[in-house]
């Protein structure tokens, strides 16, 4: 094992007070400040900063923090890296270094703790799991895990092999001509980054997309939504399911950067898991509350289990890239 998860997620800010009221409401906890920063801290030991900056950088300004299980582990990663771009660490003891694909990221020691859920049992015609017993009654949700984030990038075969390669990431499933989803080597959950064509919908530029928060269920996620509803934030697409990862979600716009996800359900793997190629549509969403108009048509349920990574049926990116052109 060496990659455990994210350790935190940075970003850079012009608003604040307007970014941290947001984030307090969307269920994290602040735990310090000062005048140039605001952190948050999550269950499993993970954590957020909102570093205030005259002008967010370029790129969006969200820096993501992998967390590595070893000091030796950690040693071993920034040496391989170091052969070939410069590798800073800093006071805290993050090393960042910038990816293939161009995004500043980091490497820290991270002892994720593991976290406690206890979900209701589900009740069905025939299969009564529940006897006699109040549901629980929630207000709120409160995050306990950064589950993954989302770059979009201009070539997802030549970024996943960077992260494969130099950072020990392993497939979990490929959506074709959209992106790849990848798991870290000491993680369970289904993927830590999704690696998106950021040309694939329209012509676009590469960039932080999205970080998802891992809640209890699926009580838990309505009632973040209906709180953040309450407060003026409404999801565009609503809660829905994917079916590459089987996740409930429900998605918000975040004025610190990008959207911010709600997540639940998904599938844990480990090195004993296939994986699979999906119609991107079909592997989108299984249901949706708030259904997009792409997805007014029911997909073809299109998917094939991979005989390993090196079946994968990357198409031709750069035609994505031409249209950008034209």
């Amino acid at each position: 094992m060496a990659i455990v998860g994210i350790h935190s997620l940075i970003y850079h800010v012009e608003d604040l007070g307007t970014c941290a009221a947001f984030m307090q409401e969307f269920g994290l906890v602040p735990v310090a400040s000062d005048d140039a920063d605001i952190r948050f801290a999550l269950p499993d030991g993970a954590g957020v900063t909102l570093r205030r900056v005259s002008a967010p950088p370029a790129d969006g300004g969200v820096r993501t923090v992998w967390g590595v299980d070893t000091r030796a582990s950690l040693d071993a990663l920034v040496a391989g890296l170091a052969r070939d771009r410069p590798v800073e660490c800093d006071g805290d003891g993050t090393c960042w270094f910038d990816s293939d694909c161009g995004m500043t990221m980091g490497l820290a020691l991270f002892d994720r703790r593991p976290v406690m859920c206890a979900p209701d049992p589900v009740n069905a015609p025939g299969r009564v799991r529940r006897l006699d017993t109040w549901r629980k009654w929630r207000e709120r949700a409160l995050p306990r895990t950064i589950n993954h984030v989302v770059y979009g990038v201009d070539d997802y075969k030549a970024s996943w092999d960077f992260f494969r390669h130099r950072l020990g990431f392993r497939l979990s499933d490929h959506s074709r001509g959209l992106g790849v989803f990848l798991r870290a080597d000491g993680a369970p959950e289904h993927h830590t980054l999704f690696l998106q064509n950021c040309h694939y919908h329209a012509p676009g530029s590469a960039g932080f997309l999205h970080a998802c928060f891992g809640v209890e269920d699926i009580d838990e996620l309505m009632a973040g939504a209906n709180h953040m509803a309450r407060r003026g934030y409404r999801s565009k697409l609503g809660v829905g399911r994917h079916r590459i990862a089987s996740a409930l979600f429900y998605y918000l716009d975040c004025p610190a950067g990008g959207e911010i996800e709600y997540g639940a359900d998904t599938d844990y793997l480990d090195d004993h898991w296939q994986p699979r190629e999906w119609d991107p549509k079909f592997g989108f969403i299984s249901w949706c509350s708030n259904l997009p108009a792409f997805m007014q048509e029911p997909a073809a349920p299109l998917v094939r289990v991979l005989a390993s990574e090196d079946d994968v049926d990357i198409p031709d990116l750069a035609a994505y890239r031409r249209r950008k052109e034209t």
